[in-house]
């Protein structure tokens, strides 16, 4: 029936659309950053750390990115995850969430109670990394907004205005799917 990706930045509020869109519209959820940081809990490293050794180990992203490339080929399934959006080449709807850094890092402190400078250096260092191993590894360019069908800065935006906007966009594609 329908394939949605959700794609963004850390903080942007990703998994919180991701997973209420999935329960709101009975779609299976596939979320890769849970698996991204289980990993790297599993291997007792930060996520600065494992960013790190993903660098040096293009297995980590490929393994990933497999996952979420086959899950996009299923239907009724919504993908959360950094590169959903870029790697679900043939979903319905691909929809990407930005906002300002200092925006997604203080999100990010409330939901770890961490400190706001570490937090900072580690998602900045984070996504260097990921930019830098997204082009090497898929030619993938994501600062390249164009295969999005809906991009929507959260910055300023509550949980439930958010979830509402988005609502609006999926159910559009799913009476188009009928």
């Amino acid at each position: 029936m329908v394939v949605v990706a959700i794609s963004g930045l850390h903080g942007t509020g990703k998994t919180t659309a991701a997973k209420f869109l999935a329960k709101k519209f009975k779609l299976k959820y596939v979320g890769a950053g849970e698996v991204f940081r289980k990993m790297a809990k599993e291997r007792k490293m930060t996520l600065e750390e494992f960013s790190d050794y993903a660098e040096r180990n293009p297995s980590i992203d490929r393994m990933i990115d497999k996952r979420t490339a086959e899950m996009a080929k299923k239907k009724n399934v919504l993908i959360d995850g950094r590169l959903a959006g870029w790697m679900a080449k043939k979903a319905d709807l691909r929809i990407l969430l930005t906002a300002p850094i200092e925006i997604r890092v203080k999100r990010i402190v409330g939901r770890e109670k961490r400190n706001f400078r570490e937090v900072l250096k580690e998602t900045e260092a984070r996504e260097e990394s990921e930019a830098k191993r997204f082009k090497k590894f898929y030619k993938i360019d994501v600062n390249d907004y164009t295969s999005f069908d809906l991009v929507l800065n959260t910055g300023s935006l509550t949980k439930k205005a958010m979830a509402k906007i988005l609502e609006i966009s999926v159910s559009s594609v799913i009476v188009q799917k009928r």
